[in-house]
């Protein structure tokens, strides 16, 4: 069997992605182990399916007081303490500094084909709404190494759903979710045999 690829996972609210990290691992189409959650919320619905599982939970809140780079310690320290290879950020809100040991390490979707409707602000309903405000036709969901700017980075894949004429915010959510929920373990997948590779700011898949 190959080896399972550690990763941690970075959410702030009601961890939906993580919820189907674990079943996808449960189910054995994902060939990874989480390792470690970190919230930056004390209420996250996702610290309850963490505990559930089993994995093991911490809480970094971002506070006033705190530099950047001490955030940034205070997150990724753990995660590094626990061997994660990679970190998953699932709904992740916060910003935080990319230390230079998890540059090309740390994996981020967005529910949208970035270059477009991303950047700050952007994120949940906020991104479909401007979908629909903009009468695209297609939007989607992107997968990509995070930097440290937002919603920038190396992207790894992309997968399209079509925008409907009768849609709302609500129902074109979850139609892109739908698609989140296979994009994602499917690039983790790919990390984990070893056929990502990121060179000149743009990834090759092997």
């Amino acid at each position: 069997m190959a080896k399972l690829l550690r990763i941690a996972v970075l959410i702030s609210g009601g961890g939906t992605t993580l919820r189907n990290l674990i079943a996808k691992i449960r189910e054995g189409k994902l060939n990874a182990e989480i390792c470690l959650v970190v919230s930056s919320n004390p209420s996250a619905k996702g610290l309850e399916f963490a505990q559930d599982a089993g994995v093991k939970t911490l809480v970094v809140e971002k506070k006033n007081e705190l530099s950047g780079d001490a955030y940034s310690e205070a997150t990724f320290g753990p995660c590094r303490a626990a061997g994660a290879e990679v970190v998953v950020m699932g709904g992740f809100l916060k910003h935080v500094l990319i230390p230079p040991d998890f540059e090309n390490r740390v994996v981020n979707i967005h529910p949208a084909l970035i270059p477009a409707f991303c950047g700050k602000g952007m994120y949940g309903h906020h991104v479909h709404e401007a979908v629909l405000a903009a009468g695209a036709t297609t939007s989607g969901c992107t997968v990509h190494f995070v930097d440290n700017l937002y919603d920038h980075g190396p992207v790894i894949l992309q997968r399209s759903v079509p925008v409907m004429p009768n849609d709302t915010p609500e129902t074109l959510a979850a139609r892109a979710f739908e698609a989140e929920c296979e994009a994602l373990p499917e690039a983790i997948n790919l990390i984990a045999a070893g056929r990502v590779s990121v060179q000149n700011g743009n990834v090759n898949l092997a």
